[in-house]
């Protein structure tokens, strides 16, 4: 598949991307990962590792849609979740100042 990291082409297969991140240990996941094989890899570390490029050249977001369409499974940063609480404009803003709402 060809898929564009940083303004340059790059012809990636699924069995080339597990290839190139055999023997590569994980870091530590903070933000976004990419499941490759049995282990989690954060993304950068994996744009890094394909692409030969400085983490600082590439978004995570180009790396996440390139593994995506070659079928692995992503997964956003911890706690981006949208939040359960249904509260009014109100109440979401008095929360945030440390004021309880008195209606």
């Amino acid at each position: 598949m060809r898929c564009i990291i940083a303004r340059f082409p790059f012809d990636l297969t699924k069995s080339g991307v597990l290839e190139s991140m055999k023997g590569v240990k994980p870091e530590q996941v903070v933000g976004e990962s990419v499941i490759i094989g049995r282990r989690t890899y954060p993304v950068k570390q994996v744009g890094q590792v394909i692409t030969r490029q400085d983490r600082r050249d590439f978004s995570a977001g180009e790396v996440l849609r390139a593994m995506a369409q070659l079928g692995f499974t992503c997964r956003d940063a911890p706690g981006t979740a949208a939040p359960t609480s249904h509260l009014s404009p109100l109440e979401q803003a008095s929360a945030m100042l440390g004021v309880p709402v008195t209606v």
